[in-house]
Parts: C-alpha cells; sequence; structure tokens
C-alpha cells in the first residue's frame, strides 16, 4: 500500500465540509446558529470572561455576528483578528462596533487598525476558534492557512471552537504542533477536554 497524503485527505475532507455548509437551508443554519449562541453564552468560561477574540464569520461559518454584538452589549472587550500580509500570522484588535471592520483577505470582514488598538495583554480572555471541522480529541481542520495554529501556539487562555455536528468526525489527522480546543461546542452539545498536564 502507497503512503496516505495527508495533504489531499485535509483537501477532501475541507470541501466535504464547505459542501456540506453551502447546502445547508438558511432557516436550518439560523436554528442551528442560534442553539451554538445559547450554548457559548451558557458557558462559565464566556460568562467570567473580561475579553473575548473571536473571529468574524463568513456566510458558511457558525455565526459570531451576533455573539460580537451581545459581548459589547455586555461591557466585555471583544478583540478580533487581523491577518499580517505576506505571512502567516494574526494580531488581535479591540473593536467597540462593526463599523471598525473592512473586507479584506479572502473577504474577511478585518478591523482597520486606524480604529483600533491592537491587543498585547491577553489575561482573562476567552477565545472562541473557527474551524471548518473538529474531531472528538478537539482537534480542528482549518482553511489550512495556519493563521489560527500560529496564534494558538501561544495562547495561554481557554479555547473554545464552534461547529456543525454534520462537520464533527470521530478523529482528524493533525500534527505534533497542533492544539486542541479546550470546549467544542455544536447545536447537540457542549464538550469540554481535560487539558494535559505541563
Amino acid at each position: 500500500m502507497g503512503r496516505v497524503d495527508i495533504r489531499q485527505v485535509k483537501k477532501d475532507l475541507r470541501d466535504r465540509f464547505k459542501a456540506i455548509r453551502r447546502e445547508m437551508l438558511p432557516a436550518v443554519k439560523e436554528q442551528k446558529d442560534e442553539e451554538i449562541f445559547k450554548k457559548v453564552l451558557s458557558l462559565k468560561e464566556y460568562r467570567e470572561a473580561s475579553l473575548l477574540l473571536t473571529f468574524v464569520s463568513t456566510p458558511i461559518e457558525v455565526d459570531t455576528h451576533r455573539l460580537i454584538a451581545e459581548a459589547l452589549d455586555e461591557g466585555k472587550a471583544v478583540a478580533v483578528p487581523r491577518c499580517i500580509d505576506g505571512t502567516s500570522l494574526m494580531e488581535f484588535y479591540r473593536i467597540t462596533s462593526f463599523e471598525d471592520l473592512e473586507p479584506r483577505t479572502f473577504s474577511v470582514l478585518e478591523p482597520v487598525p486606524a480604529k483600533c488598538k491592537k491587543l498585547t495583554d491577553f489575561s482573562g480572555a476567552f477565545c472562541i476558534v473557527p474551524g471548518l471541522g473538529f474531531d472528538m480529541q478537539g482537534f480542528r481542520l482549518g482553511y489550512g492557512k495556519g493563521y489560527y495554529d500560529r496564534f494558538l501556539a501561544g495562547f495561554p487562555g481557554t479555547t473554545a471552537g464552534v461547529c456543525y455536528n454534520a462537520c464533527m468526525q470521530n478523529r482528524l489527522p493533525h500534527g505534533r504542533y497542533d492544539r486542541p480546543v479546550d470546549i467544542l461546542i455544536t447545536e447537540k452539545y457542549v464538550k469540554r477536554f481535560a487539558k494535559d498536564p505541563l
């Protein structure tokens, strides 16, 4: 038997998860987003966090626009990522409204540096992590650019992945440097993972 090409396996999985999301009826997606939104708000880690780090969702992702608005209404600090040109790195900037955002890398809404303050202190932060798919160990399949993998490698706080149940796998391919999320949230359940002792 020949060796399995992990890159091809990941590409096939990405294509499948994207297709599942694109074929989801708007009313069905809205209902799933609502269930995930309520589960995030009920988490002790979310309630106790003074700072929310989150991605700004695109149409095929779990909706975070409502979560951003809710966190801002609650008086939490909210920061979202901006990709650094020519690298696979990103920085988080605090935003006070959606007016602080502009479409940029891959048409994703990102913070405008002139309007926002770059975040350097991540204490008290709770991070919502995107993924096309997750597995039952908390590992994620992203878009393949590595932005979140690099950020999470040095992030000290609690992480929560949000994903549709249809995009869950029992096990996904991952490398030795990949870090699983601490909490996984789908429309059906919340799953917590024991942190490995350092």
